[in-house]
């Protein structure tokens, strides 16, 4: 239970982390090369926008991971918490094939090993 426990919070921290960046893209700052295949520099407003929402997502997958850990009350009943952590390990591991082929050297360097890590942690959730 303790992997389950250590793979939820370590999730949370990557996706807080990814908040924060987006975060940060959504203020202009200029990372666009590491988000949304590495285009802009800084992001355009429908870009940023998207960053937006991926901070809404980011928090509902933590509560995901945190839920299946028995950390938090789940998402209707464990069977549901359940499926969506399959669905988010699946999410995390088409973001590793995304990241992998993008255009933009920084994004692979960095947002591939981001959703490795990812993918692996919901693997172990989904697991137990």
């Amino acid at each position: 239970m303790l992997l389950v426990q250590w793979a939820a919070v370590g999730a949370c921290a990557v996706l807080a982390g990814l908040a924060v960046f987006q975060a940060a893209l959504i203020g202009g700052a200029p990372l666009g090369r590491l988000a949304w295949g590495g285009q802009h520099k800084v992001l355009p407003a429908g870009l940023r926008a998207g960053s937006a929402v991926s901070i809404v997502l980011y928090a509902a997958f933590g509560y995901a991971a945190l839920a299946k850990a028995g950390m938090v009350p789940y998402l209707g009943n464990e069977a549901v918490t359940s499926t969506v952590i399959w669905v988010l390990m699946g999410y995390f591991v088409l973001g590793i094939l995304m990241n992998a082929i993008s255009r933009s050297k920084p994004e692979r360097a960095v947002m591939t090993p981001v959703a490795l890590f990812l993918a692996v942690a919901y693997l172990v959730l989904a697991l137990n």
